[in-house]
């Protein structure tokens, strides 16, 4: 692990060149390992939670969300920024309702994973709610999403087939797979 240190990169200057409601664009400096200085353009972002809900009979309520900058049609799992100041618990809850009108008597949160390391500094926590009872949706007012409960088996052979195409939902499904396994 002691060589590992001689690939770090250290700053040298940051500009913030966009700073928009969601992402904040960065244009940096860094020294390399070897003394060299290379420019580093990347996205601030204030991280996210993702949720994968399993019924007791192992059926999970994904969303389907249509995601303007591919203009497609997605199925995912249900997700959203963390606020400001908030807990990552009360982010992963929060969003759980409001995109499919779900509370959870348990939330797990079971990792972490970073989606854009090449340009990005954002990282999505991974939850598994159980226990879940249906109240009411209450989605935002520019978020439109229609909820689909299926078999947690059909969630995974659709990632393996491809029909599932999300990074975030794909690396969140497996990943509760793998829990659901273990537990």
């Amino acid at each position: 692990m002691s060589e590992s240190k001689n690939l770090v990169e250290k700053p040298k200057s940051s500009e913030e060149v966009y700073k928009g409601k969601l992402l904040h664009v960065f244009y940096d400096e860094a020294i390399l390992p070897n003394g060299a200085v290379s420019s580093r353009e990347w996205i601030k972002h204030p991280g996210a939670c993702a949720v994968v809900p399993i019924f007791e009979n192992n059926d999970v309520m994904l969303i389907d969300q249509f995601r303007y900058p591919p203009q497609k049609l997605f199925l995912e799992v249900p997700a959203g920024k963390i606020d400001l100041g908030e807990d990552i618990d009360k982010t992963a809850e929060r969003e759980l309702l409001e995109e499919t009108g779900l509370k959870a008597e348990s939330m797990i949160n079971i990792g972490h994973f970073y989606p854009a390391i090449g340009y990005a500094n954002e990282v999505i926590h991974i939850y598994v709610a159980r226990g879940l009872s249906q109240t009411n949706e209450d989605t935002d007012d520019d978020e439109f999403v229609q909820q689909r409960r299926i078999p947690f088996e059909e969630a995974i052979q659709m990632v393996h087939s491809g029909e599932i195409t999300d990074g975030k939902t794909i690396c969140c499904l497996l990943r509760a797979e793998h829990y659901l396994k273990s537990v």
